[in-house]
Parts: C-alpha cells; sequence; structure tokens
C-alpha cells in the first residue's frame, strides 16, 4: 500500500511495523523519505501526484482544510484520534486495518484500562513554547501522560494549549518544570529563566507528547526519569 503519512508519531509507527511511507512531512525525522512540506502546510498537489492509496492524517496535528481538499481529489484519507493514553491502543488498531496489516500481528498494548494515580505526587508546568509562552491544558495527550505517571499539571484546568504569562506560572506554585525538547527546543541555556518558578527536568518531548507505536516505551522511560530525578518517587503500581 501506498501511503502517505502527515503525522510524525504515525510515520514513525508506521516504519516500526515494516510500512514505509512513498512521502512524509518535513518533521518527521526521516531526511531519508520524500518529504511534501510541513503539517500545517502540505503540499497538497504533490500528495495528490503520488497517487497514494491512503493518507494518514490527525485531528490535532493537521488542518481540516487539507484533508477537504484531499478527499475532494480522490485520495482516501484516515483520521487517527489520540487524546489520551486510554484512546492510544484502539486507535491503532484502526490504523493498522487502514493500511491492511493484521494488529493481530503487531506489538499493540491494550492501554483502554490504563487509569491514573489517586494520588497525584507532584504538580508540574510544562511549558511547550516562548515568545510568546505557552503550555498544555488538561484535556491533551501530554496532560495524560504526566497523570499516568503521578504527576498533575498546574493548567490542567486549561483547555488545549494555552497562552500563559511567567507570572500566572509562578502563582501556581509548581514543584517543577518538565521542559520538553519540542516543539519548541528547549535546552541548558533556559535553565537560569526556567529555574526562576522551579527545578528544571529537561525531557524527551517526543516521549511526553508522540503516541503510538512509542508510547509503552516512552511512559517507561519518563517514568525512570522522573524517579531518578527525584520528581517521582515509587514506580507506579
Amino acid at each position: 500500500m501506498r501511503v502517505v503519512s502527515l503525522v510524525p508519531s504515525v510515520t514513525e509507527t508506521l516504519l516500526a511495523w515494516g510500512v514505509v511511507p512513498v512521502a512524509v512531512t518535513r518533521f518527521c525525522e526521516q531526511p531519508g523519505l520524500p518529504h511534501v512540506g510541513g503539517t500545517k502546510d502540505p503540499d497538497v498537489a504533490a500528495i495528490v501526484g503520488l497517487a497514494p492509496d491512503l493518507v494518514v492524517m490527525n485531528d490535532e496535528e493537521n488542518r481540516r482544510q487539507d484533508s477537504v481538499a484531499l478527499a475532494a481529489a480522490g485520495v482516501p484519507v484516515h483520521v487517527v484520534r489520540v487524546g489520551s493514553v486510554r484512546d492510544v491502543g484502539a486507535a491503532m488498531r484502526e490504523l493498522a486495518d487502514a493500511v491492511g496489516m493484521d494488529a493481530k500481528d503487531l506489538r499493540i498494548d491494550d492501554l483502554s484500562e490504563a487509569g491514573e494515580p489517586a494520588v497525584v505526587e507532584r504538580r508540574a508546568f510544562v511549558p511547550i513554547w516562548r515568545r510568546p509562552w505557552m503550555t498544555i491544558g488538561g484535556d491533551c495527550y501530554g496532560a495524560s501522560v504526566l497523570r499516568h505517571l503521578g504527576v498533575g499539571h498546574v493548567f490542567d484546568d486549561r483547555s488545549r494549549y494555552p497562552q500563559v504569562s511567567l507570572e500566572e506560572v509562578a502563582a501556581r506554585r509548581p514543584d517543577v518544570v518538565l521542559a520538553p525538547s519540542e516543539p519548541y527546543p528547549f535546552g541548558a541555556r533556559h535553565r537560569a529563566e526556567l529555574e526562576a518558578m522551579a527545578p528544571v527536568v529537561f525531557v524527551d518531548g517526543r516521549d511526553l507528547f508522540w503516541w503510538g507505536f512509542r508510547t509503552p516505551g516512552a511512559l517507561d522511560r519518563l517514568g525512570r526519569l522522573l524517579r531518578d530525578q527525584g520528581v517521582l518517587s515509587h514506580p507506579r503500581r
């Protein structure tokens, strides 16, 4: 099957399954594969020209107008929707079916019963952009990952990806700042600015925000990192 992936986490998952897309986005970290623009600005004409059997998109990463344009050109589109850790297993089984794979032959962990700890050990602030400062709300996948590990987020009462001020962050008194490597590349040069709010732990943004084949390993890696850094005290049972 000729598949175009417009979602980095889908590209990673397909490759892990042995499905090599005929084209991906420039954000998919696959320089050896043809690129057809970005997640928010794909080259629709180039995609149509590839005559794919399927284009895989995501309701959050990609724009509806591009999905509509592809469908209007007669290109089949499969939209993956993942809002929490619990959604991953079902979404991956649907993706496997869409690309002609037998889900039974793939390593798809059933996370539908993945609960969240009754006790939140720490409250974090997760910046995702700078100038303006933006963070995650309680209804997105990254916040679900943290809750699964026993970490609350100081803006869990906000929706999706709100813009905030550092004064607002400080007023909510986070126990830790979890600074991801993407979508904004936070690094050592930002430590002093972030430490004005709370101790800083740098995390792999892909483990926090990419879902799919990565999810089970990401939960394990993030949990170990947070325990090693003293953010969490015990492994989750």
